[in-house]
């Protein structure tokens, strides 16, 4: 059931994002979402941040797993992870609308270590994906944050207040053991999320399961357990997805062929990178961008 404030978000959103596709402002962080239809899955990389479905239904597949989300849930990444996320209700009517807000790990590290909290965290492994409930207070405070669009003069002196507090509400909501997991330093969690923010800077480099494991401290079972957990897939279907998503950004934004984005991600077999990216786009290469190309 939706409150008044659900309501007073989907107008400022709905009023923003007038057209289909995605929306920049003018408070860098902040996506801003418009979709009339359902939409045909589309692999992605969900960093860390806060997603919320203003109207309408998504759905995010995290290696075999489903989650569904809509109006009054919020979902948050706390590390970088390969998705398939599709919207799975939307009409003229009413379209699926729907923010993102890219959160700042140093903040959370920062805010984390200040704060009290009532029961101590667990060693353990969390899930880097959760969806929750989304309560009044953070959804107050992300009305606040859209309608100081209006006051632009505004956003650099009060933007940074306003996400502060809504890093402050997530840590002490049902969002918190997951992102504390991430920050508190040699937790499970917080190892494997240092492996892959060197994942992501190093993916074309030849690397082993070994190597990976050395980086994380601990044994290769123990590593692809836990790396599990956190990501949902194993090691090397993560840096599969790193690969694939950027050899199929450098064909869209620089006109290259199939063979050099092969080798520009770290490919060596032509053909592996063709088999592989047909399974996770859907097409082969050449016909996968053009699809793109035609519907952008």
């Amino acid at each position: 059931m939706q409150t008044a404030s659900s309501h007073v978000l989907a107008k400022l959103v709905g009023d923003i994002a007038r057209t289909d596709g995605e929306h920049t402002v003018q408070i860098p962080t902040l996506m801003l979402y418009r979709r009339s239809a359902a939409t045909d899955p589309v692999p992605c990389i969900y960093g860390l941040g806060l997603g919320i479905t203003v109207q309408g239904n998504k759905r995010v597949t995290l290696g075999d797993e489903i989650f569904e989300y809509g109006p009054g849930q919020s979902l948050v990444t706390s590390v970088d992870l390969p998705v398939v996320s599709y919207v799975t209700r939307a009409n003229l009517d009413e379209p699926y609308l729907g923010l993102r807000l890219e959160l700042d790990a140093r903040l959370i590290a920062q805010l984390a270590a200040e704060m009290d909290f009532t029961a101590p965290l667990k060693v353990a492994t969390s899930r880097a994906l959760s969806i929750v409930t989304l309560d009044d207070s953070l959804l107050d405070a992300l009305i606040r944050l859209i309608q100081l669009l209006d006051e632009p003069q505004l956003i650099p002196l009060v933007a940074p207040l306003i996400q502060q507090e809504i890093v402050v509400r997530l840590l002490k909501g049902e969002h918190g053991p997951s992102l504390r997991h991430m920050v508190a330093v040699g937790s499970p969690s917080h190892q494997v999320a240092k492996v892959l923010s060197w994942l992501k800077q190093n993916y074309k480099e030849e690397v082993t399961m070994d190597d990976l494991a050395t980086k994380a401290h601990m044994s290769p079972s123990t590593f692809r357990q836990h790396f599990r957990v956190v990501t949902g897939m194993s090691p090397l279907q993560y840096l599969k997805n790193l690969r694939l998503q950027d050899a199929r950004q450098l064909m869209l934004n620089e006109d290259i062929d199939a063979s050099s984005a092969a080798v520009r991600v770290g490919y060596e077999s032509a053909s592996q990178f063709s088999r592989e990216y047909t399974r996770l786009f859907g097409a082969p290469p050449v016909r996968d961008i053009k699809r793109m190309r035609l519907a952008s």
